[in-house]
């Protein structure tokens, strides 16, 4: 069986590429201003070209069907990135994190997420690899996702607080909180806060206006406490996202630049999807449906390999119709039917 491998040229381009766009986005929001609308559309049709740039090129220098794989795992992961970020904005409210801060909450963790894809994507894709009898634990992963998903209540009424999660309670045993935002900062010296008072004053009079946990030299802030939950929840999310664009494509580098893509518009992705979430009522429904086509086939390519064949193989081309087609039909849904959902929500 033919493998995309680790061409050289295609990993130097695509890092090249990466390091150079996170640079200038990052350059792009040096100032702290409040990240508009406008701006963050903007950077959105930027990230999703990039990606389709990365799709012709691997086409032209390659061949369409890995090209095809590529673009069908960057629509999965580009979707299934819909359900994390609304637990984005949950974590946000119950920190109290607005504007500017969110974007730069989002970009550390983004940072983060990069390392740990490339961890799971590793493990995973080598696991698929090392026997074909994996594909049908995957499978399970993926269409157990989908169950997750259909059993989430549809009111949003019960928000969890996420400021007890257990990241934050683990990061306040290991390190003083400073329990107020201070500017964009994500961690706070003992004198910036007690600054013209001394010793042990300084401490009792934090304890007692609730400013500190404990005296230390260093405080952590809400904001760093927000980005540890933004972490913690998106490892989460990489073991069910990284199963499923594994069961599109199981070339590493592929699954690797699919899911990197997908990410690095996330954050304008957030910006854009708080003005649009309570219109996109129906794109749910499809990426669980999605999910279960995903485990399907992810169960259906396992056969084929470690029992006997079918006969029945789905090409990258068909994967990529019905991986787009599905997004675009509860994309359409939620526009031509909204005030269905919408008189549910009522009643």
């Amino acid at each position: 069986m033919e493998h995309f491998g680790f061409p050289l040229e295609t990993i130097l381009i695509f890092f090249v590429v990466v390091a150079v766009s996170v640079y200038l986005d990052l350059f792009a929001h040096k100032k702290s201003t409040e990240i508009s609308l406008r701006d963050a559309a903007g950077w959105s049709i930027f990230w999703v070209s990039l990606a389709l740039l990365f799709y012709g090129y691997l086409w032209l220098r390659f061949d369409k069907s890995w090209a095809d794989l590529y673009l069908a795992g960057y629509a999965l992961e580009k979707s299934l990135s819909v359900d994390n970020l609304m637990v984005f904005m949950a974590i946000f409210a119950s920190f109290s994190i607005r504007g500017i801060l969110q974007h730069r909450i989002l970009y550390y963790g983004i940072i983060g997420a990069l390392v740990f894809r490339a961890v799971f994507v590793v493990i995973g894709t080598g696991l698929f690899l090392a026997s074909p009898w994996v594909g049908f634990l995957f499978a399970a992963f993926v269409i157990w996702s989908a169950v997750k998903m259909l059993q989430q209540p549809d009111d949003d009424e019960d928000i969890e607080d996420y400021s007890n999660h257990w990241s934050v309670r683990l990061t306040g045993k290991l390190i003083p909180v400073y329990t107020k935002l201070h500017l964009d900062r994500f961690f706070v010296r003992h004198r910036e806060i007690f600054e013209g008072a001394g010793g042990e004053a300084a401490d009792d009079a934090g304890k007692s206006a609730g400013g500190v946990t404990r005296a230390g030299a260093l405080y952590a802030t809400p904001a760093f406490l927000c980005l540890m939950a933004i972490e913690t929840s998106d490892i989460a999310f990489a073991f069910d996202s990284v199963p499923a664009v594994i069961a599109v494509t199981q070339e590493p580098l592929l699954v690797y630049a699919a899911m990197i893509f997908a990410i690095l518009g996330l954050r304008s992705l957030y910006f854009v999807l708080a003005a649009l979430t309570k219109y996109l009522v129906h794109l749910e429904k499809a990426v669980i449906g999605l999910l279960f086509f995903i485990g399907a086939k992810m169960a259906l390519q396992s056969w084929n390999h470690a029992i006997s064949d079918t006969g029945v193989h789905i090409s990258p081309g068909w994967s990529l119709a019905i991986v787009l087609g599905m997004l675009a039909l509860g994309v359409v849904a939620s526009f031509v039917f909204p005030e269905k959902e919408e008189a549910e929500g009522e009643g």
